[in-house]
C-alpha cells in the first residue's frame, strides 16, 4: 500500500515536470538528437539560465542524460527513464525538423 502511495507522488511529480510547456517541448526536440544549451536557446527563443534551469529539473529527475564533447554538453532523453515517461514521450510530436542539420554536433568555434 505505501510503494502504491509513493508510486503516486513520483508520477505526481513527473506530471508536474513535464507540465510544463517549455520543458515538454525540450523532451521533444531531445527525442530526436542530443542537443547543446546553445542550440535549444535558439530553437525556443528563450535565455540561456532559463534553458538551463529546465534542464537541470528534468536532469534531477533523471529524464535527460547529458554527454560532455570538448566545451559542449550536450543533452538527450535519458533512455533508462520510466515506463510511463517513455509512454508520455510517445505521444510527443516529431520535432526534428525545427533542429537545424548542422546543431547536433557543433565544432567549436574561436573567433
Amino acid at each position: 500500500m505505501e510503494t502504491d502511495f509513493m508510486q503516486v507522488l513520483l508520477l505526481a511529480e513527473i506530471y508536474k515536470l513535464l507540465g510544463d510547456k517549455t520543458r515538454l517541448t525540450i523532451m521533444a526536440l531531445l527525442q530526436g538528437q542530443s542537443l547543446c544549451v546553445r542550440d535549444l536557446v535558439e530553437i525556443l527563443q528563450t535565455s540561456q539560465p532559463s534553458v538551463s534551469q529546465h534542464l537541470a529539473k528534468l536532469k534531477t529527475h533523471g529524464l535527460v542524460k547529458e554527454r560532455r564533447k570538448g566545451p559542449w554538453v550536450y543533452y538527450s532523453v535519458n533512455s533508462e527513464c520510466s515506463p510511463q515517461v517513455k509512454q508520455i514521450l510517445s505521444n510527443l510530436p516529431d520535432m526534428s525538423t525545427v533542429v537545424k542539420p548542422n546543431s547536433a554536433e557543433r565544432t567549436p568555434s574561436f573567433g
